[in-house]
């Protein structure tokens, strides 16, 4: 069990799973850049906690729920989470402004959450919802074993990350184009002596123009 004072933000885990450098800029050094991605999710977000909780065909919604977990030593809000009247599990809904990512790192961060509901309430959480603004699709998502692993894998990964206090060396790929932060990292400053291999990839950076289509920068993330 981790004390209060150690606990971690549980946007976090969207950082670290895009970018271990990404989120050691964020979460240790304190680095921020906005750019129309970050500012498009923050207005996302934005609009998902805002208002009361109100109860609509027999669900009782609450926005921007405090979470946390002692056991994972995280701590957060839950854009969404709807209880259902007739005494079902209640609901996880993470809010998205893009489409599904192939790394699985909102399936994460929505797994978080709902072992912290598990953990605060002492109840199962079986599944939770993504919604994405862009095909503005509800994307139910199984809180499977497999899913919890891997979660709590990466909540023990940022944990040690943290307690060292380092931030990983850049590492130029395709990501980077999509990261507000590309300034602040740097990441064709990459030296290894003027070889081919550092020549491919300041080519590779000279070509990142346009943000990736389909991958929200995760700083916006909550």
């Amino acid at each position: 069990m981790y004390p209060e004072s150690d606990l971690l933000p549980l946007s976090g885990l969207q950082h670290l799973v895009f970018c271990e450098r990404q989120w050691a800029l964020i979460h240790i050094e304190q680095q921020w850049e906005e750019n129309r991605l970050t500012a498009e999710g923050r207005l996302l977000h934005a609009k998902a906690d805002e208002g009361p909780a109100e109860t609509r065909a027999g669900v009782r919604i609450v926005r921007a729920l405090p979470i946390h977990s002692r056991r994972l030593g995280l701590v957060g809000l839950a854009d969404v989470v709807e209880f259902p009247l007739n005494g079902a599990p209640p609901v996880p809904v993470e809010y998205k402004r893009g489409r599904a990512k192939r790394d699985g790192s909102d399936e994460v961060q929505l797994c978080a959450q709902a072992l912290c509901l598990e953990e605060m309430l002492g109840i199962d959480v079986p599944e939770g919802c993504l919604f994405y603004a862009a095909p503005r699709r509800r994307l139910i998502v199984p809180i499977d074993a497999e899913l919890r692993e891997r979660t709590e894998h990466l909540a023990g990964r940022m944990h040690a990350l943290y307690s060292q206090r380092a931030t990983p060396a850049p590492r130029l790929d395709k990501r980077c184009r999509a990261c507000s932060l590309l300034q602040v990292c740097q990441p064709a400053a990459l030296s290894s002596r003027g070889s081919a291999r550092t020549f491919l990839r300041r080519a590779l950076f000279a070509n990142l123009s346009d943000p990736l289509e389909h991958h929200d920068n995760p700083t916006t993330e909550s």
